[in-house]
């Protein structure tokens, strides 16, 4: 009986996982109510809140069920021995071919930054957005200076502008292909990532793609 419990209430855990992408994407975060969710999970209210204490813990943990490759909380390969460039690179790759090929981080990815509106009950989300943002660079900031100490070059400006610029234009594009899908979000963000170290001093080599 305990077991049947607790399968039951992490089935209806996913339940409004689920409901919480669909109605988020048609209706934005802030527009969306609570109640609206656990009708559409098919659920009460009471269990939604015994799941989740408000709507920014649940948006969150909507979020947390899509993890990319390059997830900064998640990246200790990168802190091995040797030039970072490659491998940052292989697995930015990595993400955005999970972008361009999986439905649900397609989804979650459009409500995060197409479908959040700023209001008071969503500060957490905000706040999560902002933490992110600022791993991120970090991360890039780290991974450019460490290639070009290891590469004997100087870099063309200070390693944060340098690591806030790349982190924009990924951004950007990932952002306008979510839009329209109107163009080859892989290819052209080789180009403009290729392009972008070459212009600092970071040149990739020939073939990006890890071996298989």
């Amino acid at each position: 009986m305990a077991r049947r419990t607790k399968e039951e209430a992490l089935a209806t855990r996913e339940a409004l996982l689920d409901a919480a992408e669909r109605v988020f994407q048609q209706r934005g975060v802030a527009r969306t109510s609570l109640a609206d969710i656990a009708q559409a999970a098919g659920v009460t209210r009471g269990a939604l809140y015994w799941h989740f204490k408000d709507k920014a813990a649940l948006f969150n943990a909507m979020m947390d069920r899509v993890t990319l490759p390059l997830d900064p909380e998640n990246d200790e390969a990168l802190d091995g021995p040797g030039d970072p460039l490659l491998p940052y690179c292989r697995r930015l790759a990595d993400a955005l071919q999970q972008i361009v090929g999986d439905e649900r981080t397609r989804r979650v990815l459009r409500i995060a930054m197409q479908k959040v509106e700023h209001s008071d009950e969503l500060v957490a989300v905000i706040d999560r957005h902002i933490r992110l943002h600022r791993l991120h660079t970090e991360r890039e900031r780290q991974v450019f200076e460490r290639a070009a100490a290891l590469r004997g070059c100087r870099l063309p400006a200070p390693t944060d502008q340098l690591a806030h610029g790349f982190h924009g234009m990924v951004h950007g594009l990932i952002y306008s292909w979510l839009l329209d899908e109107g163009f080859d979000l892989q290819a052209t963000a080789e180009v403009s990532v290729r392009a972008f170290l070459q212009g600092i001093g970071l040149p990739l080599p020939a073939a990006l793609a890890a071996p298989r």
